[in-house]
């Protein structure tokens, strides 16, 4: 997910986002666990859209 497209999104929608990537970040993890998961990458690039999207909330809520 893009800087950009974060940005656009109300505080509610950000909320919302960053809990799903949260359960994705911890299905992701469970997947590696049992070595199911393909793309081990994938799990940087959740956590890295987790950092992106805490960032803009404290942004708008400052």
């Amino acid at each position: 997910m893009k800087t950009a497209e974060i940005r656009n999104l109300s505080v509610q929608e950000l909320e919302n986002k960053l809990k799903e990537l949260k359960e994705e970040l911890f299905n992701l993890r469970f997947q590696h666990t049992i070595n199911q998961l393909e793309n081990p990458h994938k799990i940087a690039d959740v956590k890295k859209d987790i950092a992106r999207v805490k960032t803009v909330l404290n942004e708008k809520n400052a």
